[in-house]
């Protein structure tokens, strides 16, 4: 009997990117079925556990309220197969709702609740399918909310996720913000650096990034920065390789400033190369990177 190594499970909100994720896992290998009806889940997990195709090793589906609205069946199977430790993770994505009807509006597409909700609109329609796939995040290893995410950054990201190996197989992520832009849902724990020396107020500096030599060495520039860095570091490196313990498969750390150009993405930056240096799986994403400065 064939082993599966890998299998995925694709689900969330319509709209929030399910297929660019499944292009992303098909690009490093997997055998990729997108809209599998629910009821057929378990059955086609054993079609895949019994093949001798090497094909069948690395598997994903995706599997959303397109298969059939009721999910109480999936529910049961997917937590059955995690009782039974089974080879799956779930990958769940969302997406701010007024981003999702953006997306619905410009590519003219129906949502596919429209006909279950009274007025047919796509507001209600994410809504309805919001209450039906939220009990999944339960399960989910990776949960990525692709409100601000380009394509690339998301399929950079799934690869990540899924190519990551040995010991320190914990993904990290760093992601840098700005406050009055809101905080990441997808945060696990976030470190507020507004305390920190401030380019924004320094003229030749306000138009550049963290990611800058003279921005970087200017918030790096007072002894209160490096301790300060000093204590997330010492943090992080004992609370990490616990998560790591417990097995979860990512830690998305967020790191604010006011803005989310220089303070933040020259921290950001920083930790996550420390964490390369020690032999994690590190990435850093500046979100608010090229919002304007006012």
């Amino acid at each position: 009997m064939a082993i599966i190594m890998e299998f995925v499970i694709v689900t969330g909100i319509s709209g929030a990117g399910k297929t660019s994720a499944l292009h992303a896992l098909e690009d490093i290998g997997f055998y990729c079925v997108d809209n599998l009806p629910a009821a057929l889940l378990k059955t086609f997990y054993k079609l895949c556990e019994s093949s001798n195709d090497s094909m069948m090793n690395r598997v994903a589906v995706v599997i959303d309220v397109r298969g059939g609205q009721n999910l109480n069946d999936l529910y049961s199977d997917i937590e059955e197969f995690k009782n039974e430790r089974k080879p799956i993770s779930v990958l769940f994505l969302d997406a701010r709702e007024d981003v999702l009807v953006t997306r619905y509006k410009e590519t003219r597409r129906r949502h596919p609740l429209a006909d279950l909700v009274p007025d047919n609109s796509v507001e209600s329609a994410l809504m309805l399918e919001t209450s039906y796939l939220e009990p999944f995040k339960k399960f989910a290893d990776f949960i990525i909310d692709t409100t601000n995410v380009s394509v690339k950054l998301l399929k950079e990201r799934i690869t990540g996720f899924y190519l990551a190996s040995g010991e320190k197989s914990i993904i990290l992520t760093f992601v840098s913000f700005g406050f009055k832009h809101g905080i990441p849902k997808d945060c696990d724990t976030v470190f507020d650096v507004r305390c920190l020396p401030n380019p924004f107020y320094i003229p030749d500096l306000k138009e550049k990034t963290g990611l800058e030599k003279e921005v970087f060495d200017y918030v790096f520039s007072s002894d209160e920065t490096y301790e300060f860095v000093d204590k997330l570091k010492s943090y992080l490196d004992f609370a990490v390789p616990l998560y790591l313990k417990e097995g979860k498969a990512e830690l998305v750390v967020g790191v604010g400033c006011t803005g989310g150009k220089h303070r933040s993405v020259a921290i950001a930056k920083y930790l996550s190369d420390h964490f390369n240096d020690l032999g994690y799986k590190s990435s850093v994403y500046h979100r608010d990177i090229k919002k304007i400065v006012m």
